[in-house]
């Protein structure tokens, strides 16, 4: 860097420096956004291929499916650290490495243990991503284009998840066309190459973004905590002009004098305790968690299941899926286009309020339907094997045959078009099976103890922390639940579809966008790192818990009630929202310490932009 920077009126053209310097900052983090998304969304595509290929169990598969929420929930407790101790641009270019390796570990994999080494790098990837470059963003850009910042690493996370979909769609018409033309081993080995053909196609933005991260600067709020103060004013000054610049290096100093008191000649840091550390730390966390509880990743990963559920084919459940994606990647654009014009408060009261109005119209779609069901669980029981296995194709005449046994339901249902989904369990531990339609030629539904039981005693930890692994392996298997129900007409699937593309709108345009911005925004610096890992590590466990028990949830209770739950925490949402979260639009991140250091229960308002 050299040692002498130019003002604004040294140099014409420095508005321009500024404003390209700051358009580069935004693709670097898209493309860390848009690694996210692939991160999220690729499995989806890739693990019809893999699961047919691969000869792995379904214990096997679903590890590997997790393996990266796991890798993302062991470095999202490190980011903050790490972040604090190498900085946020390293950390940022090593997090691109991890991801970029992870790529030819998986493609290149015979077997379950490369594949979950693979997976696992990928989610140690994603976790610092998801830390690191909304942390760099806030501490780097201007007050000004903090929210446009933050909306780009959400937009092109959304457009990494509708890329992931809009490939599956298209290896699946692929496969389609083999599976007409050619013999039993090329559909085989064209699948094979599929799903590693799959993630090859996420090696380029890897590339690009730690490319892009070796030529940002530091982040100057870091740089200014390590006492280099000469290194933090000229990245601020790369995206500002130097009266702006020296605005911010003064806040900086002013919101440091009280935590570096000298007592007795030493310096001494501020209790942690302090009501500016302590609120915002809280307020976070809170959004954080209702924001996971609103079902967002639970609605995104069953989508398909869901609108099949509804009374969609299996074809237009798909490609509903991909407008749903469509939706979230437009609906994120505008919100971007809007947090910095609008605000973050207002945009989050318009999502939350849209997302309840939309979850509850999907429950009570979902009851209306749901109103006429049976539980055949006894003869369900009845078939399983001496193997203690199941393989039921759940055809019209089988549906007619568990229809016929024990009480008749208030109506008759048409065997022609009803749907079946078991759940059972092996001890403590409970597993369900996927719904299965009888008007559709879909693989048998299967059950058996390898999918209920844990693979070992940490995977049973995750499952369930209280149960005995040991008692399990010796416990019978027991259907629990065998639900009959009636599939809806094909006009109703597509009223929930739009109820939830409703949904995604909603979210996208209000939470999707602003939640980065509260969680970085909220922070102060002297914690923003380690807070935001804690925050991100709560909405992850929230994630982790909803997507283990949906089915289960949904299998017992149904998708009405599964809906309703959704909404009633994000009322919980909208209310907090509305009366602790201060609006932050155009404000420094010093201003927004401050406000937080105000004494008093109503505290003061943000000074005006």
């Amino acid at each position: 860097m050299p040692n002498y920077i130019p003002s604004k009126s040294d140099s014409p053209s420095a508005p321009d420096a500024h404003a390209g310097y700051g358009r580069f900052l935004l693709m670097v983090a898209g493309l860390g956004g848009l690694l996210y998304g692939v991160d999220v969304g690729i499995i989806g595509g890739a693990l019809p291929y893999l699961e047919a290929t691969s000869g792995l169990n379904a214990g096997q598969l679903s590890i590997i499916v997790a393996a990266v929420l796991l890798g993302s929930v062991f470095s999202t407790l490190f980011a903050g650290i790490l972040a604090d101790w190498m900085g946020r641009r390293p950390l940022m270019i090593l997090s691109g490495i991890a991801f970029v390796l992870s790529i030819p570990i998986i493609a290149l994999s015979h077997g379950y243990g490369p594949l979950f080494f693979g997976r696992l790098l990928q989610g140690i990837s994603g976790g610092l991503i998801g830390i690191v470059v909304p942390l760099y963003l806030a501490e780097c850009l201007s007050a000004s284009n903090r929210g446009k910042g933050t909306g780009v690493f959400q937009w092109l996370l959304t457009l990494g998840i509708v890329a992931a979909a809009l490939i599956g769609i298209y290896y699946s018409y692929r496969v389609e066309a083999v599976a007409r033309a050619s013999s039993a081993a090329a559909l085989f080995a064209f699948k094979d190459q599929a799903w590693r053909r799959i993630f090859w196609l996420s090696l380029p933005p890897g590339v690009l973004f730690v490319l892009g991260s070796i030529f940002v600067s530091e982040s100057p709020r870091w740089l200014f905590r390590q006492g280099k103060y000469e290194a933090a004013k000229a990245a601020l000054l790369r995206s500002r002009s130097e009266e702006q610049a020296n605005i911010e290096m003064e806040e900086m100093r002013a919101i440091a004098a009280p935590d570096t008191q000298s007592v007795g000649g030493r310096k001494a840091a501020g209790s942690l305790l302090q009501r500016r550390y302590v609120v915002p730390f809280l307020l976070a966390c809170v959004i954080l968690f209702c924001n996971t509880a609103t079902g967002v990743n639970s609605i995104i990963g069953y989508n398909t299941g869901i609108l099949l559920q509804s009374g969609l084919s299996d074809l237009s459940a798909h490609w509903g899926y991909v407008i749903f994606t469509i939706v979230n990647f437009i609906m994120t654009m505008i919100g971007m286009s809007l947090v910095d014009k609008v605000g973050r408060k207002i945009l989050f009261i318009i999502g939350t309020a849209g997302i309840i109005f939309s979850l509850t119209s999907v429950g009570l779609l979902f009851l209306r339907s749901e109103k006429v069901s049976v539980d055949r669980s006894s003869a369900v029981q009845a078939m399983i094997q001496p193997d203690q296995t199941l393989s039921l194709k759940f055809t019209p005449d089988v549906a007619q045959q568990l229809l016929s046994v024990g009480a008749q339901p208030n109506r008759a249902l048409d065997s022609h078009r009803v749907s079946l989904v078991v759940v059972y369990s092996c001890g403590d531990f409970t597993a369900a099976t996927n719904f299965v339609r009888s008007d559709d030629e879909t693989a048998p539904l299967t059950v058996s103890r390898g999918d209920c039981l844990p693979l070992n005693k940490f995977d049973a930890f995750l499952k369930n922390p209280f149960a005995d692994l040991d008692t399990a392996r010796s416990a019978p298997l027991k259907i629990d639940h065998a639900l009959i129900s009636d599939v809806p007409q094909k006009q109703h699937g597509w009223l929930v579809a739009l109820g939830l593309y409703l949904f995604m709108g909603f979210y996208a345009v209000g939470p999707g966008v602003c939640v980065w911005l509260a969680l970085t925004e909220l922070m102060p610096t002297r914690i923003r790192s380690n807070g935001m890992s804690i925050a991100l590590v709560i909405n992850q466990l929230v994630s982790t818990i909803l997507a283990g028990i949906f089915l289960p949830f949904v299998s017992k209770y149904g998708y009405s009630t599964m809906f309703f739950v959704f909404a009633g925490f994000t009322i919980i949402y909208i209310l907090t929202v509305a009366i602790f979260l201060p609006e932050t639009k155009g404000k420094t991140l010093e201003e927004i310490e401050g406000y937080f250091e105000a004494k008093g229960k109503q505290g003061k308002p943000l000074p005006s932009a």
